[in-house]
């Protein structure tokens, strides 16, 4: 028996794949975004590193020292 109707066609699904921001290679679930929890330290560490900043529109405050 036939579930689908003769008058739709079938059209296959894609699905997207997602790639590692860090290295490329496809996404782990387990790590997700990553592939691997090598490149999530890497990308922790950037974070540390100040390599990535969050842009503000506010002035930077001068600390009174």
């Amino acid at each position: 028996m036939n579930d689908t109707p003769p008058d739709l066609p079938v059209t296959p699904v894609r699905v997207a794949t997602a790639a590692c921001p860090v290295c490329g290679k496809p996404v782990e679930p387990r790590y997700r975004p990553f592939c691997s929890k090598r490149c999530a330290d890497v990308d922790l560490n950037r974070w540390f590193g100040e390599n990535y900043r969050v842009e503000t529109s506010e002035e930077p405050t001068e600390d009174p020292a």
